[in-house]
């Protein structure tokens, strides 16, 4: 029963944030779709009973604010390298290591790198996430680690 919580309570304060129209009509709708939603999940056996990885929020707004402050720097360097008249780019494809990050975390991580501009994960697997780079450099600071390290100190030990 606890499931249904975790799952409907978000899913109704999503739809009620993203909606902005508080009419009968539409919260009678938004009820009626949560309780089918549920049923569905319930009926198909589709919800993860480990629930959501929760232990992550407390520190994951300030990751996003580092995170929107590299995209930003990124979008401008990319912008920058584009309308140059001779731009310098050295595009390269190499492994970043993710050492024993958990699952979760390693998809951050390399979700993290494609949202970056300039960059993209291209796998992901125990070794590392495969990134193309549109400037080499752009790898040697992902293999710096400063990323790596932010996305490691999300996780909760």
């Amino acid at each position: 029963m606890v499931w249904m919580l975790r799952l409907t309570l978000p899913l109704a304060g999503f739809w009620l944030v993203l909606s902005g129209h508080y009419t009968f009509l539409l919260l009678s709708l938004g009820a009626l779709t949560l309780v089918i939603v549920t049923w569905i999940a319930w009926r198909t056996d589709t919800v993860d009973r480990a629930g959501v990885a929760l232990h992550l929020s407390p520190r994951l707004p300030l990751y996003l604010l580092w995170l929107a402050k590299e995209v930003f720097l990124a979008s401008v360097a990319v912008s920058r390298q584009v309308w140059s008249l001779r731009p310098a780019l050295r595009p390269a494809v190499d492994l970043t290591p993710v050492g024993d990050m958990s699952e979760l975390s390693q998809v951050i991580y390399a979700n993290s790198i494609t949202l970056t501009p300039g960059t993209l994960s291209l796998t992901v697997d125990d070794n590392g996430v495969e990134v193309h780079s549109l400037k080499a450099s752009d790898i040697g600071e992902l293999q710096a680690g400063e990323m790596h390290g932010r996305v490691r100190r999300l996780e909760v030990r």
